[in-house]
């Protein structure tokens, strides 16, 4: 397939902002359209950055839209992503891709039948750190991987998010929520992982929301918020994983990497930049010298500052991808074993039980300077 891919959403909440602003900067696709249940959602996020805005059904009969992108609710991801291969179309999903492991072999079943390409978010591991960690450890910065730690804590989302009921029901939690970023960033670095074992809590059966609209309304927490895991990867390393929203303040690095030569200290993977550290035999911690990686460059403005985002870069991988008939990094096998990763981690806590992987995947191919300037107008 050659030229440009048509592109259409499903789902106008918060997130459609981030695809529709930054979709624009990347080559390969364009986005034509967006649709959603609530058909005034479309209307204005359409007149906004001025696309169609269509209904579900006009969208996926479309024929100048190729992928999709499904920005639903969590527990209709699997749901619309079924609809839009059934229609013909390849689908790109937020994260989660399923709440369930027959959901996610269903969606990977009826992709192979129909010859179409799943993705899913997130792709904040082609982040230039990332992708920088990527190269240090292929090259040997560290040895082999033999350990590491990574930490999610704060204390939630019902201090910001208009509507964060979902957050605390089943198919939410700190794992399934933000869960993606850091295993996705895991089996970018280290590989996929062979079995999992956690425990589980909650410390309290409530939460008070003190966002607007909805300030002092009361949410019922029906899903575990806080979650200790240990992983065990098919290479023999171990990670502890640590992911809870009833944390108000603690002192813990996103994500620490240890080799047999040294150790590696990788940024926040929820974004895509940041500073890679690195210490060798001699224990003294120095920082990579920075490269020209188009995905670290600061671009946006937020309230900690400047600040790389380059959300839709997965979609742009894709679409290249498809394009040029390569594996896609944000691939359907990768993200299954996520799924399956992050559904072992909650069940796992449920029993307190070791759970074996019954998904593998191999690491996605590295994304270098060139190729990564390929992907931007």
């Amino acid at each position: 397939m050659t030229g440009e891919l048509g592109v259409g959403i499903i789902g106008c909440g918060n997130i459609s902002t981030t695809y529709l602003s930054l979709g624009p900067m990347f080559s390969g696709f364009q986005i034509r359209a967006c649709a959603d249940i609530d058909m005034d959602a479309a209307k204005a996020r359409g007149a906004e950055y001025g696309v169609r805005a269509m209904t579900v059904d006009e969208l996926l009969a479309a024929d100048d839209i190729d992928i999709i992108v499904n920005l639903t609710v969590p527990d209709a991801h699997s749901k619309v992503t079924l609809e839009i291969l059934s229609a013909g179309k390849h689908a790109y999903s937020e994260k989660p891709l399923a709440l369930s492991l027959e959901a996610g072999r269903e969606i990977k079943s009826l992709a192979e039948e129909k010859g179409l390409r799943v993705g899913c978010a997130p792709d904040t591991f082609l982040g230039g750190a990332h992708q920088l960690a990527r190269r240090e450890l292929d090259d040997g910065r560290i040895g082999t991987v033999t350990s590491g730690t990574c930490h999610v804590l704060s204390h939630g989302m019902e201090h910001w998010h208009p509507n964060p009921d979902f957050f605390f029901k089943p198919g939410g939690g700190p794992v399934l929520d933000l869960g993606p970023y850091y295993l996705g960033n895991l089996i970018h670095l280290v590989g996929p992982i062979k079995r999992v074992a956690a425990l589980a809590s909650s410390a309290t059966p409530t939460r008070t929301i003190t966002s607007q609209p909805r300030s002092g309304e009361t949410i019922t927490v029906e899903t575990p918020t806080n979650l200790h895991a240990l992983l065990e990867f098919e290479n023999g390393a171990t990670v502890t994983l640590s992911a809870s929203w009833d944390v108000w303040a603690h002192r813990h690095a996103n994500m620490e990497l240890y080799g047999t030569e040294g150790s590696m200290f990788v940024p926040d993977p929820n974004f895509f930049g940041g500073e890679v550290e690195v210490s060798q035999r001699d224990s003294q911690i120095q920082p990579v010298d920075a490269w020209d990686h188009p995905f670290g460059v600061p671009n946006q403005s937020h309230g900690e500052g400047m600040m790389a985002n380059y959300r839709a870069v997965g979609l742009a991988d894709m679409a290249a991808a498809i394009r040029d008939d390569r594996d896609h990094r944000c691939s359907l096998d990768r993200t299954l074993h996520a799924v399956d990763v992050m559904l072992a981690i909650i069940g796992s806590g449920k029993t307190g039980s070791f759970v074996d992987m019954t998904t593998s995947c191999d690491r996605p191919q590295f994304l270098g300077i060139d190729e990564a300037r390929s992907f931007l107008r």
